[in-house]
C-alpha cells in the first residue's frame, strides 16, 4: 500500500512536470512574466528554442522572429479598413496591409512596453500606430494627392513615421502598403477623373499644336533649302555660261590678232582644189598664188 502510494505520488509528479513544461520551438523566442510574489514582472531572460520549465505562478509569451505579415480589409467598394481626413475634411479610407519583423534582442523591452502577445500587439497596438500616422498626413495633403500618383508619397511618408516609432521597441517594418486605392466619395473621384481627363485632352492637344507647327517648320526648311538648292545651281550655270563667254571672247580676240593676209592666203592655197566656181554673182575670188 505504502509502495502504490509512492508510485502514485511519482506519477502525480512526473504529470505536474510533463505539464509545466513549455516549448519554444524554432523561429520563436520566449518571454517569461512572474505572476506573483516579490519577482512579479517580466524575466530580463530571453528564451532560445528548446523546452523550459514554467511554475503555475508564471506565463510563457512566444514572439516569432520569421515576418509577420497582416492584411487589414474593410468593406470592399465601400469603406477602407482606416479611417481619415484629406486636408479639405473631405472623408477618405484604404485598406492597408504590412509586414514586420520583431527584433529577438529587444523582445524583453517589447513586452514591457505592451504587456501583450504578438497577436494583440499586431491588430491592437500596430493597427493604431498606422491609422495615426494616415491621419497625421492626409490631413496635410489635398485629395487629389492621396489619389493615384500622389499615392505613393502619402504611403513612403506613412512607413517613415511608423518606422520611427516601432524601431525602438524592437518592431522594425518592412513595408506598409495601400492595398488597392484610396476610397474617395463618389462625387469626389468623379471630380477629379474629370480633372485629370481635361488634363490628359488638353497635353493631347498641345503635342497636336507642337507636332502641327513642328510639320510646318520642316515644309518651310524644305522650301527654302529648294530654293536655296536651285538659286546656287543657277548662279552655277551663270558662272559657266559667262566663264565660256570670256573665254570665247579671249579665243576670239587671239584669233582676230592672229588673222594676217599671209596667212589667210596660205589657208585658202592649202584648201582649193583648183577649181573655180562655175556660178558667182559677182567678182571672183581672188588667189595670189605668186612667186616672190
Amino acid at each position: 500500500m505504502k509502495r502504490l502510494f509512492s508510485l502514485l505520488t511519482l506519477l502525480i509528479l512526473c504529470v505536474f512536470c510533463i505539464a509545466g513544461c513549455s516549448k519554444v520551438e524554432a523561429g520563436y523566442v520566449g518571454v517569461k512574466v512572474n505572476l506573483l510574489g516579490g519577482d512579479k514582472g517580466v524575466d530580463s531572460e530571453v528564451l532560445g528554442v528548446g523546452r523550459y520549465w514554467i511554475g503555475w505562478n508564471e506565463e510563457l509569451y512566444l514572439f516569432p522572429t520569421f515576418q509577420q505579415t497582416v492584411a487589414w480589409q474593410g468593406d470592399k467598394g465601400v469603406n477602407g479598413a482606416f479611417q481619415f481626413q484629406s486636408k479639405e475634411g473631405l472623408p477618405l479610407s484604404a485598406d492597408v496591409s504590412m509586414s514586420f519583423t520583431v527584433n529577438p534582442e529587444m523582445v524583453f523591452v517589447l513586452f514591457q512596453k505592451y504587456r501583450k502577445g504578438i497577436d494583440e500587439i499586431t491588430n491592437v497596438y500596430l493597427y493604431n500606430m498606422v491609422r495615426d500616422a494616415m491621419v497625421q498626413v492626409a490631413s496635410g495633403r489635398p485629395a487629389e494627392n492621396l489619389y493615384g500618383e500622389g499615392k505613393n508619397l502619402f504611403v513612403a511618408e506613412v512607413n517613415r513615421l511608423v518606422r520611427e516609432r516601432m524601431k525602438p521597441v524592437g518592431i522594425n517594418i518592412d513595408y506598409i502598403a495601400i492595398v488597392g486605392n484610396v476610397w474617395l466619395p463618389q462625387n469626389v473621384k468623379a471630380a477629379i477623373d474629370e480633372k485629370v481627363k481635361a488634363g490628359q485632352l488638353a497635353a493631347q492637344r498641345e503635342t497636336e499644336v507642337a507636332t502641327a507647327r513642328a510639320e510646318a517648320d520642316k515644309a518651310v526648311a524644305t522650301a527654302e533649302g529648294e530654293a536655296r538648292s536651285k538659286k546656287a545651281i543657277a548662279e552655277a550655270n551663270a558662272f559657266a555660261i559667262l566663264a565660256e563667254a570670256k573665254a570665247q571672247e579671249e579665243a576670239n580676240r587671239i584669233l582676230a590678232k592672229s588673222l594676217t593676209p599671209e596667212l589667210i592666203q596660205y589657208n585658202m592655197a592649202t584648201r582649193w582644189n583648183g577649181i573655180l566656181p562655175t556660178v558667182t554673182s559677182g567678182a571672183v575670188p581672188f588667189l595670189n598664188i605668186g612667186m616672190k
